[in-house]
């Protein structure tokens, strides 16, 4: 055990000597450090979940296990790897535990160390880590981060574009790199190499599927994961109901098809977002909006043959609204109106409706104009909501229209570039 933990500190000490960017998130977390809550950092692979937890943690003495090692979780007894890290890491005061759901029991293991006082930043690439029993049991006693890829600000950031340029080529650059963004999506070590996208998505992509839910779920026909999971990329922003895709997919039943999108939400890679209805019972019944973790999945897996600005800015909306806080059952919906309007996003604030935002990417033809706005001024007298904003690729502008007030937002606006 202790050769095992000899090893795993080398590669962190390997990882620790590389230049990482630093996240916007550390700013969140730093005040907890020092706190005995159990610092829990969330999201999907490869997000930069590991890095970060090593960044808060420079200069403090620390112990660290990668559950992301078969011989780890193979050889795992508590009395002889407690006894190992006090060999390695003497009077450690921080324990960082990465990718620790896929221990088993990990929950039950968790809860004793933390009794004991251990100091813990945990991380971890499922959505339900903290369900049931253990969240009861926690209430209180952690702070979650929820690690995204890059958003199109920290990756203007990273690659030291301008975001308020001035002369004409840093105009084109940053034009250039927020559409690469739109298609490519930011995961963080694909932004300097943008030439490997497609093979690194698509073996991340295996390996989420493989892994984080085919494994963990022992299911044995993979093919039908691979086609659910094809089904939904290609159908990004669009609703899809549990009848309608069991028909598509010949899935068998409803059921079996619900439980499969449980399971391809766990590990962040898709978002299945409810329509807004002041009755639950028809909320739960309505189909909801599928969204993807990263643009870049959609480029590397989606089946269409041309790339649609339009629903892969909106993708690029949902996803930075959940980076601002936003969660799916509690306070993001989407919308449709009496007469069949879809407003993309409803924010809400306890029972009060916040915002409701539409996104377009080109409104420049007076119909798409007209449908944009029609259906946010009917939602507005519905759901008696006067914050009413259009997100489109490069406009904006004030607009008067049947009364309302709509903020019609660049992208660049709207993602707080300026």
């Amino acid at each position: 055990m202790k050769n095992l933990i000899l090893q795993q500190r080398a590669e962190r000490d390997n990882m620790i000597s590389r230049p990482y960017y630093t996240r916007h998130h550390i700013q969140n977390i730093t005040p907890y450090l020092a706190s005995n809550v159990i610092k829990l950092i969330t999201g999907p692979r490869r997000a930069g979940k590991s890095v970060f937890a090593l960044q808060i943690l420079s200069n403090k003495n620390y112990a660290y296990l990668n559950f992301d090692d078969n011989l780890l979780l193979g050889r795992f007894d508590e009395d002889s790897l407690m006894q190992a890290l006090e060999e390695v890491y003497p009077g450690y005061e921080y324990l960082l535990l990465d990718e620790v759901q896929n221990l088993d029991n990990w929950d039950s293991w968790v809860s004793k160390l933390y009794r004991r006082g251990v100091n813990l930043i945990i991380t971890g690439s499922n959505a339900n880590m903290l369900s049931g029993e253990m969240a009861t049991h926690l209430t209180g006693r952690y702070v979650e981060i929820m690690m995204l890829p890059f958003s199109m600000a920290e990756t203007l950031n990273y690659r030291g574009v301008s975001v308020h340029p001035e002369l004409p080529e840093q105009k084109a650059a940053l034009s250039l790199e927020m559409d690469n963004y739109l298609v490519y999506g930011g995961y963080p070590e694909i932004l300097n190499n943008r030439e490997i996208e497609q093979s690194y998505l698509s073996a991340l992509f295996d390996s989420i599927i493989l892994k984080d839910v085919a494994k963990r779920h022992k299911i044995r026909k993979t093919s039908e994961l691979y086609d659910l999971a094809d089904y939904l990329i290609s159908n990004y922003s669009n609703p899809l109901s549990y009848n309608e895709i069991a028909d598509e997919l010949s899935l068998g039943s409803t059921t079996t098809v619900k439980k499969f999108c449980g399971y391809l939400a766990e590990p962040y890679l898709f978002y299945f977002l409810p329509r807004y209805n002041n009755k639950i019972k028809e909320m739960k019944k309505a189909p909801r909006k599928v969204y993807v973790v990263d643009n870049g999945f959609i480029y590397t897996r989606s089946f269409e043959l041309s790339s649609n600005s339009g629903r892969q800015l909106e993708n690029m909306v949902f996803v930075e609204l959940l980076r601002k806080g936003f969660d799916l059952e509690n306070s993001l919906f989407y919308y449709r109106t009496s007469n069949d309007k879809e407003v993309d996003f409803v924010t809400r604030n306890g029972r009060n409706v916040t915002s409701l935002i539409q996104v377009s990417y080109d409104i420049s033809k007076t119909k798409t104009r007209k449908r944009e706005l029609d259906a946010l001024v009917k939602a507005s007298d519905e759901l008696k909501c006067d914050n009413l904003i259009l997100i489109t690729w490069n406009l904006d502008e004030d607009a008067e229209y049947k009364g309302k007030t709509i903020r019609i937002m660049s992208s660049a606006n709207w993602f707080s570039l300026y």
